[in-house]
């Protein structure tokens, strides 16, 4: 299982710490995900009631608001996530609304919906991860200095790669820019196609290559000591996943590495694999996955080789940028501690994502009521959710759903007190643009 084991995962003491639940954590079995929301596969449930979220807000639509309950069929817009991951997850995209409706026409099995799939990666613990093509300088490198990648995408494939983008690896001019995503699209594909005996015979030569750059760059400093990490990666890859083509398809991809708190957002279509870390993520509300390696689940590289944006960039520009979040007032309390609340704010209407933290006890952060639905979580520390008259204990763990319109009030009951809000608003103060 990919999961972390037992209490080591925040996926599953998160989950045991809602008692009603009847959810207890098995010391030696692997937890990946918590799910928050109203997605059909694993609805959230109130606690008291046992009623789905999803039969409540389509009970009673004034909680999205009428605007957002119609636009996406009375279900939420966003699906919120706590991952904890312990082994590779899957190479994979995610389809854009236009190929997920086909997808889901066509094999229903394997894409469960018709929903596109935008997400948005917040660090709990430190994470690692591969995001988007590699400027193409850096995919030139590799094919000219890693010998097994190259004998496996073939001497001709990778020679037309390197002549076709020679010179333009960073133009600007948008022939150019067609001309490298092409270039790149096949190449790729040339090594995703690649059979398995092939595949599994350059992995070992890959690794004996993996252990000599280690031992041949274990004194040196600077750009040894990137090579040196990406042979640690490529032999904690393999033993994972031994002799499968994601061990080459991370020379065509960043390696990001984020700290707490650090984000990233993935547009439908870009290519990614999440490898270690607590994380919360936020999506559009979809569990359509297209899968090609790291993975024994269905894999589907036709489709997967020919969605992808083969947009290429540096890590820097798939990072976040947060900002203060301008509607929620702080106490004198929550300021003379250094409380803040972050806005993440992706570039889709679907969701945006506030983390709270509040440093002192006593300190409190006030939520401007919104024209759209919310969903917290508390991932460390206690405290109290206040909604109107209604006050309530939010220990770690601990998930509340608020509603359109209402005000909600944050309190630390301790010298730490965080939380995230997933919310959406169409109309108002928070738009994809950033505008009012």
């Amino acid at each position: 299982m990919l999961g972390k084991v037992g209490v080591e995962s925040a996926a599953a003491k998160y989950a045991a710490a809602t008692q009603s639940s009847g959810f207890s954590i098995e010391k030696e079995k692997s937890y990946a995900e918590l799910w928050m929301g109203t997605h059909p596969s694993l609805p959230s449930k109130d606690v008291e009631t046992q009623r789905t979220l999803l039969d409540l807000v389509q009970d009673n639509k004034s909680l999205m608001s009428h605007e957002i309950s119609q636009k996406y069929g009375e279900k939420l817009p966003f699906l919120f996530k706590v991952l904890s991951i312990r082994k590779a997850l899957s190479i994979q995209a995610h389809p854009n609304k236009k190929l997920a409706e086909r997808l889901h026409s066509k094999d229903p099995k394997n894409y469960p919906d018709d929903n596109h799939k935008p997400e948005m990666t917040i660090a709990v613990t430190p994470f690692d991860g591969l995001c988007g093509f590699r400027p193409l300088k850096e995919i030139s490198h590799f094919l000219g200095s890693v010998p097994p990648l190259r004998k496996l995408v073939g001497e001709e494939a990778a020679k037309q790669f390197e002549e076709a983008v020679r010179g333009r690896e960073t133009s600007s001019a948008l022939e150019d820019v067609q001309r490298n995503k092409k270039a790149l699209q096949t190449i790729f594909s040339a090594l995703m196609t690649k059979d398995k005996s092939a595949i599994a015979s350059a992995a070992k030569d890959l690794m004996a290559f993996a252990q000599q750059a280690s031992e041949s760059s274990s004194e040196g400093e600077g750009s040894s000591d990137g090579k040196k990490e990406l042979a640690k990666l490529i032999v904690r890859l393999n033993s994972q996943f031994e002799g499968d083509v994601g061990l080459f398809v991370l020379f065509f991809l960043n390696y990001v590495k984020l700290e707490v708190g650090e984000a990233m957002f993935l547009k439908a279509d870009d290519i990614h694999a999440y490898l270690s870390g607590d994380i919360i993520e936020c999506m559009a509300s979809s569990d359509n996955v297209v899968r090609a390696g790291f993975t024994p689940k269905f894999q589907d590289i036709p489709t997967l080789t020919s969605m992808l944006t083969y947009s290429y960039a540096p890590i820097s520009e798939q990072k976040m940028n947060p900002v203060d979040y301008p509607f929620v007032t702080l106490n004198r309390t929550a300021y003379s501690a250094s409380s803040s609340a972050i806005l993440y704010d992706p570039p889709i209407e679907e969701f945006s994502v506030v983390r709270t933290q509040l440093n002192a006890k006593g300190a409190k952060a006030t939520f401007e009521a919104i024209q759209g639905p919310s969903i917290l979580i508390c991932t460390n520390g206690s405290g109290t959710i206040t909604v109107g008259p209604k006050t309530e204990i939010f220990n770690e763990g601990f998930v509340f759903f608020v509603g359109a319109t209402a005000e909600c009030m944050l309190e630390s009951e301790g010298d730490v007190f965080t939380t995230f809000k997933a919310f959406c608003e169409l109309d108002g103060k928070e738009t994809a643009n950033g505008t009012t």
